[in-house]
């Protein structure tokens, strides 16, 4: 039984400081915990390391230096080497260990590294996150996980730091599945917002004025109240970006295509991201959709009012 997480005693790693791994990290750091970091680009985790954290060169050197090692990174082939490489996590961990992966990335794969992870007495979570970087900056982020059960219940004290809801979804795999399934909503929800705008903008309506009637019906998201007010102020820094968008309904894609489902709304949604990347968004945020959308009925969206 792996022995509950707690601040001052559990000593935790932690693999990718980007834009939502330096934030959950920084959330564990204030609540009293001891971290090793790693990532790939030394300057993004100069952060952390200014508020106690210690700098490794490998992430199995961070597992050799933890109890707890979080991950989350890109896309699935970084997940395989910060994981299962030569220099990855399993290789530094010891028996009695956890790794739990927040990357966004292939329900296959989790079930991978549980199995591989268990050969070596490590226990392994998948736990990807829904929030974008306002949910990781102000611990709001909603956790999905798969895995080992008595894993799950010693890491919760930690989740909880960087989340506001954390479920338990089931063995591993399924927080991974439950992900992509947020992905799908995501995805249509976003063209629908997106649309709605620019259709509001055609019309000669006062966008902000639009978002404040339509936002607190039966039309309202959290996409429309917090990525609608960038969308009309030309603000299309990521919170989320682009291309790992692309890369996770790629993965709800093939998942479905597995399960002989078929949906249109997603397979559309992809379509439109891979055409916003081709001019150029992929490190935008994905509601950078509004360019697109914009470019086929010839308006320049970001210079629209001048």
């Amino acid at each position: 039984m792996p022995h509950l997480a707690e601040p001052g005693k559990t000593r935790i790693g932690w693999i990718g400081t980007g834009v939502m791994g330096a934030a959950m990290c920084g959330h564990l750091l204030k609540a009293g915990y001891q971290a090793v970091v790693f990532n790939r680009t030394k300057s993004k985790a100069e952060v952390l390391l200014a508020m106690g954290a210690e700098w490794t060169d490998s992430p199995k050197a961070v597992a050799e230096a933890a109890d707890i090692v979080f991950s989350i990174v890109g896309f699935p082939h970084d997940v395989r080497e910060v994981i299962l490489g030569d220099r990855g996590a399993l290789a530094g961990c010891k028996p009695g260990n956890i790794i739990v992966d927040m990357t966004t990335s292939e329900p296959a794969l989790a079930v991978a590294i549980a199995e591989k992870a268990a050969e070596r007495g490590v226990a392994s979570l998948d736990a990807p996150v829904t929030g974008g970087d306002v949910g990781a900056r102000e611990a709001r982020l909603s956790i999905m996980v798969g895995g080992d059960r008595a894993a799950y219940e010693a890491v919760l004290p930690c989740l909880q730091v960087m989340g506001k809801t954390v479920v338990y979804q089931g063995g591993p795999g399924r927080g991974q599945h439950t992900k992509m399934a947020n992905q799908i909503l995501i995805a249509s929800t976003m063209v629908a917002v997106c649309e709605g705008l620019l259709y509001a903008y055609r019309a000669g309506l006062d966008l902000n004025q639009v978002l404040e009637s339509v936002a607190s019906g039966s039309a309202g998201s959290w996409s429309l109240s917090n990525l609608g007010p960038r969308i009309i102020s030309n603000r299309f820094e990521p919170g989320f970006f682009v291309e790992h968008f692309i890369k996770d309904m790629g993965i709800a894609l093939a998942e479905a295509k597995r399960m002989g489902l078929c949906l249109p709304g997603l397979a559309l949604a992809h379509q439109l991201y891979l055409s916003l990347a081709a001019c150029g968004h992929a490190k935008d945020g994905t509601h950078a959709l509004e360019l697109a959308l914009a470019r086929m009925a010839d308006i320049d969206w970001v210079h629209r009012s001048e």
